[in-house]
């Protein structure tokens, strides 16, 4: 079998007793630095083989899991911290794995990300994890135009040297909003630190950051003052067949296309 196993992103008691058991009876571990699982392992006395799985071995990686576990053996797939496949390697290994229809398994844990929502006191009752910007500024701002009119809150994740850079072009696209700038989750220095994106955040940057980010504010659109039947034909009258007006005037109203649809029968 093969697991692919969430480690701590701190604190190394936040390892769960179902990660350890597993690691505990793997025959090998794939992980994206030896160095750094080592660690890990010798907090809690586990001596196991370590192959490397990072960005640029992922496919030779994953056809060793694949040939390990049609051998019988238990194999472990973590990342340096957190969970693997998100923002860190195991994606591609995901694909390989699936393709040849073998099974895998994922032991959940400590997650930066949500750890920093709940930290920021941000609206989470939906929100938009975007993990890291392209490393290319054009691409940057294609994928922060992208979320612009996003209203849920926006999570990123984000490299000290980074930081000013990212909530500068942030200002640039989304405009004055709050934001939290989240780091050493978990450690004995957390810290949960507000501020305006015209503002930027003060202070020396260290250690990884969760930058959150509100959510656009709703915008009234004109056409819900008009009757459903109306909004429905302003629609239909830019070009729309009926069941592409029909969706878009309810998702304006946020009502249900079959409550519009008896009151546009003849259109």
């Amino acid at each position: 079998m093969i697991c692919f196993v969430a480690t701590p992103i701190g604190n190394l008691k936040d390892i769960t007793l179902r990660a350890l058991e597993a690691l505990r009876a793997a025959d090998v571990i794939f992980c994206e630095d030896t160095r750094h699982t080592l660690g890990l392992l010798n907090a809690y006395e586990i001596r196991k083989p370590l192959l490397s799985c990072h960005k640029f071995n992922e496919r030779e990686a994953a056809e060793k899991m694949l040939a390990l576990s049609r051998e019988g053996k238990n194999v472990c797939v973590v990342s340096d911290a957190g969970m693997p496949v998100v923002s860190d390697p195991g994606r591609e290994v995901c694909a390989v794995l699936k393709a040849a229809g073998e099974a895998y398994t994922v032991l959940p844990g400590a997650n930066a990300a949500l750890s920093a929502l709940v930290l920021s006191a941000f609206p989470a009752e939906r929100f938009t994890f975007v993990g890291f910007l392209p490393e290319k500024k054009r691409d940057r701002r294609e994928v922060l135009e992208r979320y612009a009119p996003s209203r849920e809150t926006l999570l990123f994740h984000c490299a000290p040297q980074d930081v000013d850079a990212y909530v500068a072009e942030m200002y640039a696209v989304f405009g004055e909003r709050r934001a939290c700038a989240v780091r050493e989750i978990t450690k004995l220095h957390e810290e949960s630190t507000e501020f305006l994106l015209s503002e930027g955040l003060a202070g020396e940057k260290r250690g990884e950051y969760v930058l959150v980010v509100m959510g656009a504010e709703a915008r009234e659109n004109p056409l819900n003052a008009l009757t459903p039947r109306e909004h429905v034909l302003a629609y239909l009258r830019e070009g729309l067949d009926k069941k592409e007006a029909l969706k878009r005037a309810a998702r304006d109203r946020g009502v249900s296309k079959s409550e519009l649809y008896k009151e546009t029968l003849d259109l």
